[in-house]
């Protein structure tokens, strides 16, 4: 049984016992990655039997780790692709500008070298396929009380995935996304539009571009933005260099622009125990590395930005062993600053 800690469950010593016997029956379906891992997934599905009773909560878990494993083998093939999700309202008709908009930006950021993630759906997500392709899109699809199918683009593509959970599905959404860009929508597209700035604001994903695409002389954004600024940023509930963290624009070319030059130099970003690290495919200089330490001094806590070798725990994993690399101690506060260390470091 986990006990809690801090409000964090401890991980109770291994059943030497059990744990012989799951690593038997993994032996017997032939092994291959993550064992570890793999037989703590089961030692915790076998404390299912006794320490969740309802049959219902149960089966949330039973699908959620369906839903989770079955997707993360879809995305496998393509890992080393960049991708973008688009979200968008599903109720916006083919006439409308900002459908038009959303296939040029499918069209476009397909000609870049990027696949489009959307959820499956008609209006927005079928103008994104429209544009991308099938060939060049993942549908993640949610079973609805009215059975909502997926669009022709992607009905009868092997990219698509269809999920019980909302939770599962954004989950997937943020963690093969390398970019998002959201269109006018409704509750849903707003829900997803907070969680992904969230997630970035509290060091849950990795930075990514939040691109925010109004229809040519369009307001919608304006006016959510104008709302964060004189509400949330006005009463200091959040800081003023979260508002870093997102990027408005009326103009498809521009949302290609502002997710490719985001990967200009920068690639991404691993926490190994302390050390913060960003890799790159060119580190600052040395007198680069000076303003680094000068302008965002805020940032560091204990060790300086400098350059460094990949990390241990990198090349086990073999994590862009390929790319350059800076590190420091980062105060794991201030992403929305981080954003722009990250804008500095696609300019040097």
């Amino acid at each position: 049984m986990l006990r809690p800690v801090n409000g964090k469950p401890e991980r109770t010593p291994v059943d030497p016992v059990l744990r012989g016997r799951v690593e038997e029956l993994i032996a017997f379906k032939g092994g291959g990655n993550n064992e570890d891992a793999v037989a703590d997934i089961i030692e915790n599905a076998l404390k299912l039997l006794v320490d969740v009773k309802d049959t219902g909560d149960v089966r949330v878990i039973q699908t959620a780790v369906r839903e989770l494993r079955y997707a993360y083998r879809l995305f496998a093939p393509y890992a080393n692709k960049r991708k973008v999700t688009i979200f968008g309202s599903a109720r916006t008709t083919p006439n409308k500008l900002e459908y038009q908009q959303a296939v040029e930006f499918g069209r476009k950021i397909v000609q870049a070298g990027w696949m489009v993630i959307t959820g499956a759906g008609p209006g927005i997500m079928q103008a994104g396929h429209e544009g991308a392709g099938a060939e060049n899109s993942f549908g993640a699809n949610i079973r609805l009380p009215w059975e909502q199918g997926a669009n022709p683009v992607i009905a009868q593509d092997k990219k698509l995935v269809t999920f019980k959970y909302f939770f599962t599905r954004k989950l997937t959404f943020i963690r093969h996304s390398d970019a998002i860009v959201l269109f006018p929508g409704g509750f849903g597209t707003m829900d997803e539009g907070y969680e992904a700035i969230t997630l970035m604001q509290t060091g849950k994903s990795q930075l990514m571009p939040l691109v925010l695409v109004d229809k040519p002389g369009g307001t919608y954004w304006k006016t959510w933005d104008k709302q964060v600024r004189e509400h949330l940023l006005r009463d200091q509930l959040i800081s003023p260099e979260d508002l870093n963290l997102y990027r408005i624009t009326d103009n498809a070319d521009e949302a290609v622009k502002i997710i490719t030059r985001f990967y200009r130099n920068f690639h991404s970003t691993r926490f190994v125990k302390d050390l913060f690290i960003i890799r790159l495919k060119n580190a600052p200089t040395d007198t680069a590395l000076e303003a680094l330490n000068e302008d965002f001094a805020d940032l560091i806590i204990g060790l300086p930005i400098k350059r460094i070798e990949p990390t241990p725990e990198e090349r086990e994993d073999n994590d862009g062993l390929g790319l350059q690399r800076i590190a420091f101690g980062f105060n794991r506060r201030d992403y929305g600053r981080l954003r722009q260390l990250v804008d500095v470091l696609n300019g040097l």
